[in-house]
């Protein structure tokens, strides 16, 4: 069953995506479980750099993307029923175990920063309304596009994370520092699993291209204005403070700059999603995957192996 057709005519030569191939597509995946035990004492509120504002990016970031990790497991789930290629249909079942797990975790660090007065509660409010209100509410076909955009987004920070290891050791919040690790490396196995989906159900270059947008607004407009607010919010005192507002341009940088900047460098990579012939898997992350593999799940050495508690991988179904 295809959800949405592809374009027929003159415009499927210039606008048609890459036709879904099941012997090219990657492996079944694992779904690891994490226990992290996050302790509001040793939240650091400037994790990222040492820079505030940058850093309550990623704490709204945390927030929000329960929500879309949420709207990806609903839609995943929804759509795997259509799919008629046994190992795609497993490689969903392990996308969306581990978006899952990236769910219930961030939710604990979110219950923690709850504890540090961060705005918690007000950022799920604004998220239930965005979510519940809007994305929840669309038709199939455009949620199926939505989760798309939503993880090449994902892709993108997790490949810029994976080339900026030097991020994650400028501070001592080690718990932080591993649910990201984890976080990156798993949205970086499954980045092509969306996509693959759309494109052997869909392949309508329209409507993925429809899919993107809003997910561009709401990860890099609507969060960052969030953001804004929490520096206020957990130290009212910051409206006053001089080096919080010399500190506010290095985090728009770290953030926006081009040629350091987490969304600004990565400028190409975000648009490349608008080419009719774009994948997932033109950006070879292949060699980064098997580094962290190594240096964060080695039974002896891995950073993650004092929180790593099982994992499994789908068993193949005919």
């Amino acid at each position: 069953m295809r959800i949405a057709l592809p374009l027929k005519g003159k415009a499927s030569r210039f606008f048609a995506g890459p036709v879904f191939d099941a012997e090219k597509q990657s492996a079944i995946i694992p779904i690891r479980h994490m226990k992290f035990d996050f302790e509001a004492e040793k939240i650091d509120p400037k994790f990222y750099l040492n820079a505030e504002l940058a850093s309550a990016y990623f704490a709204s970031l945390s927030i929000f993307l329960t929500y879309g990790e949420d709207l990806v497991i609903d839609t995943a789930r929804y759509h795997r029923d259509f799919l008629t290629d046994s190992v795609l249909k497993q490689r969903v079942t392990s996308l969306i175990g581990q978006e899952a797990l990236h769910s219930k975790l961030h939710e604990e660090l979110n219950d923690t920063f709850k504890q540090v007065d961060l705005p918690v509660g007000i950022f799920r409010y604004l998220a239930e309304i965005v979510f519940d209100y809007g994305f929840n509410r669309l038709p199939q076909p455009m949620k199926l596009s939505l989760m798309a955009g939503i993880e090449h987004f994902t892709a993108v920070l997790s490949e810029y994370m994976m080339n900026h290891e030097e991020i994650f050791f400028d501070s001592q919040d080690e718990k932080q520092r591993a649910i990201w690790m984890w976080h990156m490396l798993e949205e970086s196995e499954h980045k092509d699993i969306a996509y693959d989906v759309f494109q052997s159900l869909s392949n309508n270059y329209a409507l993925r291209i429809a899919g993107f947008f809003p997910a561009l607004i709401t990860i890099l407009l609507l969060i960052s204005v969030a953001s804004v607010f929490v520096p206020f919010y957990r130290k009212p005192s910051n409206l006053l403070s001089l080096s919080y507002w010399k500190d506010v341009p290095r985090s728009f940088s770290l953030l926006f700059g081009l040629k350091r900047g987490v969304y600004g460098s990565s400028w190409m990579h975000i648009f490349d999603y608008l080419r009719p012939s774009f994948h997932p898997n033109d950006y070879d992350t292949s060699a980064f995957l098997d580094y962290y593999k190594e240096r964060l799940l080695h039974p002896e050495t891995g950073m993650l192996t004092p929180y790593f508690t099982k994992e499994f991988t789908p068993v193949l179904k005919s």
